[in-house]
């Protein structure tokens, strides 16, 4: 049984501009914590990302959606590591509003 989160993190930049400092904040991401998965993957089709995260023989999945006012991210969390949803849920929250204000005045 997975256990889904999801965030919704508004911007007021172009969607090509939030997709920019999102995809750079993905690959940060991958090189800070490659020695913490077995496997990590992003790919992008359009505006939504599909990431996939292996670690501790477990995968989490997540569609990110980049719209013209928001992001909306999907995470379907394994049974296993939905115990830490909230967690979860606040580090990706944390992480998007971070990206997402780069620049605002």
């Amino acid at each position: 049984m997975q256990n889904t989160i999801t965030v919704t993190v508004p911007h007021d930049m172009s969607v090509e501009t939030a997709k920019k400092r999102l995809a750079e904040r993905l690959e940060t991401l991958q090189r800070e914590y490659v020695d913490k998965v077995a496997h990590s993957e992003v790919t992008w089709a359009g505006d939504v990302a599909t990431i996939k995260v292996t670690a501790l023989g477990q995968q989490a999945t997540a569609q990110m959606t980049v719209l013209a006012d928001m992001v909306r991210i999907d995470v379907q969390l394994p049974w296993l590591l939905a115990a830490i949803a909230g967690r979860v849920k606040d580090v990706i929250a944390r992480n998007a509003n971070d990206v997402l204000k780069i620049g605002k005045t």
